[in-house]
């Protein structure tokens, strides 16, 4: 078990951290879960999660922000991340900061994902000065969907992502907003 108080943003149950070592083996196996990627195109490999961390590092480095991972307090256990992103393709809404998150189905039903989320968008308005942060996701992804409105964002529209295919089941998204209130 790995203990860490260095947080960058705590909540009640959560820790959000910097990535560390211990953080790839599960991510990996959360990324192999077909429950848990059932609405994103594919489960990832050890190779494909491993360069995924690699661009989560380069954001932070970039940036200053980035996804987090999420700790349980409770067992100092990585759950998941949360965080911030810049989606990498152009549409109506881009460019943009998009808060996103993915945990391990062992901890839903918890509020985690809502929790970090919240504590997230207040942080990237409070100290990281952002004005609009978005999110997105399948129209399928009802959770998803609803931790959004819970977060207190607004519906703004549906797009078709441009990374799918039109026939893909998962081409269809929701699009959600929060404006930094002044």
């Amino acid at each position: 078990m790995y203990t860490n108080k260095n947080f960058i943003i705590e909540t009640e149950r959560l820790g959000l951290r910097q990535w560390i070592d211990a953080d790839t083996g599960p991510c990996i196996e959360m990324n192999r879960d077909p429950e848990v990627m059932k609405f994103f195109p594919a489960i990832m490999n050890e190779l494909e999660t491993g360069a995924m961390i690699k661009r989560i590092h380069h954001r932070f480095e970039k940036s200053g922000f980035g996804f987090y991972a999420v700790e349980e307090k409770s067992t100092n256990q990585f759950i998941g991340f949360t965080g911030f992103g810049i989606p990498p393709f152009e549409s109506f809404f881009t460019p943009c900061i998009e808060i996103g998150w993915r945990l391990k189905k062992e901890v839903w039903g918890r509020g985690y994902a809502t929790e970090a989320a919240k504590a997230c968008v207040q942080f990237g308005f409070e100290k990281l000065s952002f004005d609009r942060i978005t999110s997105f996701t399948s129209v399928l992804n009802i959770n998803s969907e609803k931790v959004m409105q819970k977060i207190g964002m607004k519906k703004i529209g549906e797009f078709d992502h441009p990374f799918l295919e039109k026939e893909n089941k998962l081409c269809r998204h929701v699009l959600y907003e929060s404006l930094k209130r002044d």
